[in-house]
């Protein structure tokens, strides 16, 4: 471990020396993603230096102990090894969850879509209650949402939903999102007081850039037309609205949101790279085999993940058995709890995958 911290330590340097050079700071593609690398880096630095002291303290106190021969100092050296020994173990296992290889998608933005499940207009109605949970989410983080396309359901709601999310960590902390999430209560359309089950899906796709998807315009078939609001009814006469058929794939993407057309096309046409780009990660993820697919952060969208019991005021997260009493606040955003154990859960995995390979 400590070659690999020193190995890390180097880079840091590296990157440290390279951020001040001219070079890089004329050229702001390279200085920012140097810059985030040196951010990723120190953090890893800070603790390294620390326990490098701490090594050298236990590393003193054990040399006394072995040479001194007055009693006092030796009594001395014992207390402080009895200190310094829970110390190391501590940060030996924290040093451990910094080392664990990061998702290099975890600083993305990202691409979220919320669809209505089985349930009728009961699932639209949890579809758009789910998105005002993500809304409010990413209103606490200070995040940017906006949304490029909807269809609302017939009695409120959603039966799809696709916006942007833009702010720091967004697919690290939005990944586990992926997949069914459960509704169990009683609809408002319910005259008998039955609780009802429905459904809403979520994808959450990193926001790919067009370095690392790259699309052939030919490959694609632009279609313009008027956006439409509830009911289907025009909302503009301009033929402003995006639909974009990507021929190789099949996959369609439209985008109603902004007045301008430019502004549509290019909005579709992140959405269309982010989906080009989970599809090509869905036919690795199988190649790879049952181990990735069992990942806590597999993403997979066909996954039932969580369910939320209104009568019961009960949210379980079917991943990782963790179950929370307090439905309202969940539902206002307050997914940090969530993450946080999900986080640790699949850190736990990595770090099992880390020390199989090594054996």
């Amino acid at each position: 471990m400590l070659d690999k911290l020193e190995a890390i330590k180097n880079r840091f340097d590296e990157v440290s020396e390279a951020l001040v050079s001219p070079d890089v700071m004329s050229d702001m593609k390279k200085y920012t993603s140097l810059n985030k690398e040196y951010k990723e880096l120190n953090r890893i630095v800070v603790k390294y230096l620390e326990y490098k002291n701490l090594l050298d303290n236990i590393e003193s106190s054990k040399k006394v102990l072995a040479t001194e021969k007055d009693q006092d100092f030796r009594e001395m050296a014992k207390e402080e090894l009895e200190l310094l020994n829970p110390q190391k173990e501590v940060m030996e296992e924290e040093i451990k969850q910094l080392l664990i290889p990061k998702d290099p998608n975890d600083s993305k933005n990202i691409i979220i879509e919320v669809r209505a499940g089985a349930g009728g207009d009961e699932a639209a109605i949890f579809a758009g209650d789910v998105f005002r949970m993500y809304q409010r989410f990413a209103e606490r983080q200070n995040w940017k949402m906006d949304i490029i396309d909807y269809t609302e359901g017939s009695s409120g709601g959603y039966k799809e939903v696709i916006a942007n999310v833009a702010g720091d960590d967004v697919y690290g902390k939005m990944k586990y999102e992926s997949g069914v999430h459960r509704v169990q209560r009683v609809p408002n359309t319910e005259t008998q007081g039955r609780v009802h089950t429905s459904a809403a899906s979520v994808a959450v796709l990193p926001e790919m850039d067009e370095v690392e998807v790259e699309i052939d315009l030919n490959d694609v078939r632009k279609d313009t037309f008027c956006s439409s609001g509830p009911g289907g009814q025009s909302v503009n006469t301009t033929y402003s609205a995006i639909r974009l058929t990507h021929i190789p794939s099949g996959l369609v993407v439209q985008c109603q949101d902004e007045k301008s057309q430019i502004k549509n096309f290019d909005k579709a046409l992140k959405v269309l790279r982010s989906r080009l780009y989970e599809l090509e990660l869905k036919k690795h993820n199988e190649t790879v085999g049952a181990q990735r697919r069992e990942m806590v952060g597999s993403g997979d969208r066909s996954d039932k993940i969580r369910t939320y019991n209104y009568p019961q005021g009960r949210v379980t997260d079917h991943r990782i058995g963790y179950t929370v009493y307090n439905l309202p606040v969940v539902m206002d955003g307050a997914l940090n709890n969530f993450i946080e154990e999900l986080r640790l859960a699949e850190n736990a995995q990595r770090l099992q995958e880390g020390v199989k390979e090594e054996s």
